[in-house]
């Protein structure tokens, strides 16, 4: 892919789709738990989630540091992994209010000390770290999910088995460094993987079927 190619693909996709105002989150904090509660499950069933730690006024680092683990359970059964989850999202609002008194002390960290603290606390990977660094704290971080690499491979051909950082740094060193604009080409490349570029594709009307390796080869009934 040339340099300019992640900038062109964004182009195509924002052309279809328009802005998207991604995170859907009313606080910082509630994007952090999204950010966690997201992890092996539907938006849709963490909004459920979310749902009932609003309704229950636990969603905040105070509730969650000092709730019972059991209620907390049962809030978040939604999203799944229902007792894993409570245990590291209460693990986690534990260590930022015992460590910094607030999260936005914590947020305030530069980059690079922020996402080596967050990948330290347990049940925090690289994707959930780059979620709260970029979405809560408005740093400019590229979050690759699985969205993202799907498509990359099919469009672009990047390797299936490309890791984490190696996809991180391939959009980091061709896309400049601006949180408004990582914000919407993430939301950008989830709404294409909703939408079209699933498990099983649906390439009729897909936005970059014009730059498309894997669309191109489906044409010529070759294998991919």
């Amino acid at each position: 892919m040339s340099a300019a190619a992640p900038m062109k693909l964004y182009a195509l996709m924002r052309g279809r789709f328009g802005f998207l105002n991604w995170w859907p989150a009313d606080t910082k904090f509630e994007i952090l738990a999204g950010a966690v509660l997201t992890q092996q499950t539907s938006w849709k069933n963490v909004e459920g989630a979310l749902a009932n730690l609003k309704r229950e006024h636990a969603l905040s680092l105070e509730s969650i540091a000092h709730i019972n683990i059991t209620k907390l359970e049962q809030l978040i059964r939604p999203s799944g992994f229902y007792r894993q989850k409570a245990a590291r999202l209460k693990g986690i609002c534990s260590y930022i209010l015992g460590n910094y008194g607030t999260l936005e002390r914590f947020l305030s960290q530069n980059v690079t000390a922020l996402r080596k603290e967050l990948l330290l606390l347990n049940g925090v990977g690289e994707e959930t770290a780059d979620s709260i660094v970029l979405y809560a704290g408005g740093k400019p971080v590229f979050v690759i999910d699985a969205y993202t690499r799907r498509a990359m491979h099919r469009v672009a051909g990047t390797s299936e088995n490309i890791s984490y950082g190696e996809l991180q740094g391939f959009f980091g060193s061709r896309v400049r460094r601006n949180v408004r604009l990582y914000k919407d080409m993430h939301a950008q490349f989830v709404e294409l993987g909703k939408r079209y570029c699933k498990a099983k594709p649906v390439c009729e009307g897909c936005p970059l079927n014009s730059v498309c390796m894997y669309f191109r080869s489906k044409k010529q009934g070759e294998n991919y």
